[in-house]
């Protein structure tokens, strides 16, 4: 994409808006307006000045200039604006050195992917993450002194067996952790989720897939082509844009909360990934276990030695650790296996073709920032590769049905974000390579989560801290 081919689409969708979307260090997207003529005259090479100090994880009031660069590359039709509006992704610079600003989530994915190809390794990463999500009919929720409370409901909940309605209750919806693929009309989201995917592919997205997930109320998963690291992030933070205002003109909501529902399955973001060279993917070996070649292999004793600090980027909130708890389909065990998907890392069945072969992380959850998230996987495993890191044996058999004696002998996740940002602390040595991430760019994330999230929810009592203790 160019400046002639952005006056072309310019022209033929009549666009009278350019949204401005970039991201902030928790992983927020965030946009403004500006009109075609001003982005055609001088935002398209000059770039936009703006308060950095105001971004979440950025600058400090002192140092607040930074400036946006588009990616022209990103462009789209934002299919929900009532004015015609191209939507483009924006990088952060500094504005007087122009260079890359180290805490700009875009910035380290593009760093990551020249680290690994200035590495010797590979020329190029493959992403495809799975983000679930529930769509839902009303939320509630509310915090503050004297109260402090959250309320679902869908019609397609099981809990609504024996609600009233007026039009009569049809009883037809999925049983907990009975979501998997049933037709209509227990599977009520399928309208709903076909105009997503209309959506999606207006917007330049190749469709693989699209069902009902295991969750009841409403679980979704829909599949997409994967793309190189920093573009599968970029594609990651449309899809979810696109999700949830496609749900909210339906009158619904949608959500990436990783456990948004008590005793149901939480919603996983599985990273498939692999690294290629000179157009041939580095994974394939069909005599070895797997059909993985040792690079493979020891890309996944990277991520395993170093998961309990990746965590800290892939599983970002307290809420990610209410879904990594076992009895759910979330792993939690650091093994890897074929086709196991109570292991940390599967490899799917591929077949005998070289390029499908691929690893799928299944630990991640859509509440992460993905340019980060992606970023230290990748990082993880390079390392892995450099010091031939081995993982332990693979496991073949259901970890969840495993006596404890040999579960006692595995490696697991922390339990909570509090640990795996202790561990991150302890060991980022990995993540510093390249420049990618930055030592302030840690400290700023450590900070943030204990600050702003992990003692903003120590100082509050929960529902269920009442019912066990109230009459003690």
């Amino acid at each position: 994409m160019n400046k002639q081919k952005i006056i072309n689409l310019i022209e033929k969708y009549n666009i009278r808006f350019i949204n401005v979307r970039f991201i902030d260090l928790p992983g927020v997207q965030q946009h403004l307006n500006i009109p075609v003529q001003m982005f055609l005259d001088t935002v398209i090479d000059d770039g936009l000045a703006f308060d950095g100090s105001s971004i979440n994880g950025f600058q400090t009031i002192d140092q607040s200039d930074l400036k946006l660069t588009p990616d022209l590359d990103t462009v789209y039709v934002d299919p929900f604006k009532k004015q015609p509006t191209l939507a483009i992704s924006f990088s952060v610079v500094d504005p007087i050195t122009n260079q890359a600003y180290a805490k700009d989530p875009r910035q380290v994915a593009f760093k990551t992917e020249k680290y690994l190809k200035s590495s010797g390794i590979a020329d190029q990463a493959w992403f495809a993450p799975e983000a679930e999500f529930y769509i839902f009919d009303d939320i509630r929720f509310n915090t503050s002194i004297n109260e402090g409370y959250y309320k679902i409901d869908s019609t397609e909940g099981a809990w609504n067996t024996g609600t009233y309605y007026d039009e009569g209750n049809s009883g037809h919806r999925p049983k907990i952790k009975g979501g998997y693929f049933p037709v209509p009309p227990i599977d009520q989201t399928a309208d709903i989720r076909d105009k997503i995917v209309v959506n999606l592919q207006n917007a330049g997205f190749s469709i693989e897939r699209s069902h009902h997930e295991v969750g009841t109320a409403g679980q979704q998963e829909i599949n997409y082509k994967f793309s190189t690291l920093t573009r599968a992030a970029d594609d990651l933070m449309t899809f979810k844009y696109i999700v949830k205002n496609t749900c909210f003109k339906e009158d619904k909501t949608a959500t990436f909360l990783p456990k948004p529902l008590f005793d149901d399955n939480g919603s996983g973001m599985h990273c498939h990934q692999s690294l290629w060279k000179d157009g041939k993917s580095l994974f394939f070996d069909k005599n070895k276990y797997g059909q993985l070649s040792d690079i493979a292999r020891w890309y996944i004793g990277g991520i395993i030695r170093h998961a309990p600090s990746i965590l800290a980027f892939t599983n970002p909130t307290t809420n990610s650790y209410r879904r990594l708890v076992p009895g759910f389909e979330a792993p939690t065990y650091l093994v890897y296996s074929e086709r196991n998907r109570s292991a940390a890392i599967r490899i799917p069945i591929t077949g005998s073709s070289p390029a499908a072969k691929r690893i799928e992380f299944r630990i991640p959850d859509p509440s992460s920032n993905p340019y980060l998230a992606f970023s230290a996987q990748i990082l993880a495993g390079v390392d892995g590769i450099l010091n031939k890191i081995e993982p332990p044996k693979p496991v073949d058999e259901n970890l969840y049905a495993m006596s404890a004696k040999k579960l006692s002998r595995i490696k697991t996740v922390p339990n909570s974000l509090e640990e795996s940002l202790e561990a991150l602390d302890k060991d980022k040595d990995f993540l510093l390579a390249g420049d990618c991430f930055t030592q302030n760019l840690i400290d700023t994330w450590i900070d943030y989560k204990y600050t702003n999230e992990i003692e903003y929810l120590r100082v509050r009592p929960t529902p269920g801290e009442f019912e066990l203790y109230f009459d003690i």
